[in-house]
């Protein structure tokens, strides 16, 4: 019996119709799988899968201190993205730790929008709303406003084109366009969370459903949760409170590529300045087993008696066919061949620091 009070996109019919298995994820009623997760998996390394994102949240920011108040919250440099794309960063406190990872979009000159997590939408928006305080930002929550899907794998452009009204071949990677789907105004993003090319697409609610109706008469297959975790472990993206949350910052979490001290003050900023001259204590690595077991979130990693660190992910991977996943490890154990012990289910299992990502897709 699903609980009544979760939260429901307006593909939630869709699902049902289409015979997923539902979960509570976050407070939201989400697909988990339909036809399998092994199936879904393939469906968006060979082909085309559809994912129903419409949980995620997006705010929009306009307003002349809209730069300055993005540049003083996140790590990556909001300045340096140009008009009509995106850019992956983080969110941090003080202290330097994640908020939330992020997507920020520019419009144009103080007009840019975000994608933020769906469990972090309303803690998201009070942090920016506190750092705007006294500043000209315009702030909006408009995560009510969109659905979202996500059409991923190397048949995207050539199942999407036939129904757009914007040539997608030149769109590159992290870019966006405004245009129509089906007739259906539209933002399409050629982002994703698979590491498979693809595309975001921000939709009207009232227009979600005839829009992946058609996409899956075109070929698209349905996806869930399942895929889209064992998708992202591969293509190694990190997942907001599992590899990521408010005790890591982003050069534990091996995301130092998104760190630009030299833009300026940002909140972190001296933690992280002092951090990349001593190294940071730990890291986020790969790994894959080396013994029979798959080590899941949460499991310990430990010398002896003593705990040294963390699974923060782990699955069967559907590509690679072996058990991989991500883990916290002291700096001096984190480099790839360093063997260490997961315990699973209390049986001390050997595991191997390999280099990441897992899987990446041939240009």
């Amino acid at each position: 019996m699903v609980d009544q009070n979760l939260k429901r996109t307006p593909l939630n019919a869709l699902h049902h119709e289409l015979g997923a298995k539902m979960v509570d994820f976050g407070g939201w009623e989400m697909p988990v799988q339909y036809s399998g997760i092994l199936e879904e998996h393939e469906a968006v390394r060979t082909g085309a899968g559809l994912f129903d994102v419409s949980h995620m949240g997006e705010f929009t920011f306009r307003g002349p201190d809209t730069l300055r108040m993005l540049q003083s919250t996140t790590c990556n440099d909001v300045s340096k993205i140009a008009n009509g794309r995106a850019q992956y960063n983080g969110l941090l406190y003080p202290t330097a730790t994640f908020v939330d990872d992020l997507l920020i979009y520019k419009n144009g000159d103080n007009d840019y929008f975000a994608v933020v997590n769906a469990s972090n939408i309303d803690k998201d928006f009070e942090w920016f709303e506190n750092t705007a305080k006294g500043m000209e930002v315009e702030l909006v929550n408009r995560s009510d406003e969109y659905a979202l899907i996500a059409l991923q794998g190397p048949s995207s452009v050539a199942l999407l084109q036939p129904l757009v009204n914007i040539e997608l071949s030149p769109l590159k990677y992290y870019a966006f366009a405004h245009g129509t789907v089906d007739g259906a105004k539209a933002i399409l993003s050629r982002t994703g969370y698979t590491g498979e090319d693809g595309f975001e697409i921000f939709l009207d609610p009232e227009d979600v459903t005839r829009v992946a109706r058609k996409l899956i008469e075109l070929g698209a297959k349905p996806c869930g949760l399942g895929a889209r975790d064992t998708l992202r472990l591969e293509a190694k993206m990190a997942l907001y409170g599992n590899d990521i949350d408010h005790t890591t910052t982003p050069l534990e979490a091996d995301l130092g590529w998104i760190v630009k001290v030299e833009k300026g003050e940002f909140n972190g900023r001296d933690v992280l300045q002092r951090e990349k001259a001593e190294g940071p204590r730990r890291k986020l690595v790969g790994f894959e087993m080396a013994e029979r077991g798959i080590a899941r979130h949460g499991y310990p990693i430990v010398d002896g008696s003593e705990e040294i660190g963390v699974v923060t992910s782990g699955t069967h991977s559907p590509t690679l066919k072996k058990a991989i996943g991500l883990a916290y490890l002291p700096l001096d154990k984190s480099a790839p061949g360093t063997e260490f012990m997961v315990l699973i289910r209390g049986r001390e299992t050997r595991a191997r620091v390999v280099p990441t990502p897992f899987y990446k897709r041939a240009k």
